[in-house]
């Protein structure tokens, strides 16, 4: 059995799963990048549950935080906290149940006292309070960076959850406590920076590690649909959780005036709330017979090798992971203009057109011109490679103050390498 004595880890990587969506698999991008750097690398999540459990990667160690009862994390905090009993109250302390992340404060202090990591990187706004309470409660300066991947502002006004439009003061007062806040893209930040009054310069921009080494493999392996091989139409592919916030019914939209005037098919890959509403509007739309939704599948990549087109409709993002790794397969793309993250990865149009939020007819002229005369494979794919693993992972542990670290332990295991 390991003991802290046995394995004190140089980082942990903190999560509330490993759900669907772009955070996990980019927090296991950065797992493996630092692994290979010769780190100790834990993965701490609240709850081990999601679809890229299975993907952890190897000589990754897995940590489950326990919850506490509701009423001992209120208690907690409140105590944690007196002075602040005011700002905390609605969105943590008076609501019927306690924040998602609340319960677990409690053990991510113990563990951070019994494993004592040299670094702790927390991901999404909850898990990022979360990271900054524990520590607090610990009484240890762990070095502890936060990321925000998502625009903060959209969240707040999306979320249908009330404790949701009372956390931005949490955000002003408790992110300053981190050693180093992260936002993965521009305009993240900037939003971030507006919404919860921080000054801009305290917020460092660092694009996820989409590209791994291992994307062209996995690219090359079978397809998930059976339209991407069959010879027939060019297909059109998207993919992402099923919700208000990718605005797919817009794809759909675009996609029946794009099918009015030429032969086409789309597959939207992923799952969610709103599946029946897109069947429905398919149906709707005269489209149904060629549109597909396979749902979730483990390997997208796949089928963005072998799509004609990919397009992004979403309302807002942070730094769409998807949009890169179309590109990082070769695959054209087509975005709207939202914010934020697509006019970064498209470099304001020149590696792909940006239609304006909304505008069925913009993105449907946009897809059909991109379908009538793609760019070169080669020149979409070097675009991608620009958000590699490799880079991503050296700027993080520049920000993790694991660049001497990750040093020792390369000529550590070059030494054994020879030694043998």
């Amino acid at each position: 059995m390991d003991t802290p004595e046995s394995r004190r880890p140089d980082i942990a990587l903190l999560l509330p799963s490993l759900a669907a969506g772009g955070v996990g698999r980019m927090t296991l991008n950065l797992a493996a990048g630092f692994v290979a750097r010769g780190l100790r690398v834990d993965l701490v999540l609240c709850r081990p549950e999601g679809p890229y459990m299975d993907a952890i990667p190897d000589g990754v160690h897995l940590v489950t935080l326990q919850r506490e009862s509701g009423p001992a994390a209120r208690l907690r905090l409140a105590r944690l906290y007196p002075r602040e009993i005011g700002l905390l109250a609605r969105p943590a302390l008076l609501a019927p149940r306690p924040a998602p992340v609340q319960p677990y404060v409690a053990d991510l202090a113990r563990y951070l006292a019994e494993y004592r990591p040299a670094s702790l990187l927390a991901a999404k706004t909850r898990t990022n309070l979360l990271a900054l309470w524990a520590r607090h409660q610990s009484g240890l300066a762990t070095r502890t960076v936060i990321a925000e991947h998502t625009q903060l502002s959209r969240a707040i006004a999306a979320s249908r959850k009330w404790r949701w439009h009372y956390i931005a003061p949490l955000v002003g007062r408790f992110y300053p406590e981190a050693d180093a806040i992260v936002s993965v893209s521009e305009g993240v930040g900037d939003d971030l920076a507006a919404t919860a009054g921080l000054p801009r310069g305290s917020i460092t921009t660092l694009h996820n590690p989409v590209v791994t080494p291992a994307l062209a493999e996995r690219a090359a392996e079978p397809s998930p649909h059976p339209w991407f091989t069959d010879g027939g139409p060019p297909v059109v592919v998207a993919a992402g959780r099923l919700v208000a916030q990718k605005n797919f019914p817009l794809l759909l939209d675009a996609f029946a005036r794009l099918r009015a005037g030429r032969a086409a098919r789309l597959v939207i890959l992923g799952e969610g709330p709103e599946r029946e509403r897109l069947e429905s509007q398919a149906r709707a739309l005269g489209i149904d017979t060629d549109v597909a939704l396979p749902g979730q599948v483990k390997n997208p990549y796949a089928a963005f090798a072998r799509a004609a087109l990919f397009t992004l409709s979403s309302d807002f993002e942070g730094l769409p992971t998807v949009l890169i790794e179309a590109l990082a397969c070769g695959c054209p793309v087509v975005s709207t203009d939202c914010p934020s993250g697509p006019a970064e990865i498209l470099d304001r149009g020149r590696h792909g057109p940006l239609v304006p939020l909304g505008d069925a007819p913009a993105l449907a002229t946009a897809m059909a011109a991109v379908l009538d005369d793609p760019p070169p494979a080669e020149a979409v794919r070097a675009r991608g490679h620009a958000f590699s693993q490799e880079r991503s992972v050296t700027r993080h542990l520049d920000i993790l103050g694991l660049t001497a670290t990750a040093g020792e332990a390369a000529v550590t295991a070059n030494a054994s390498g020879g030694a043998g």
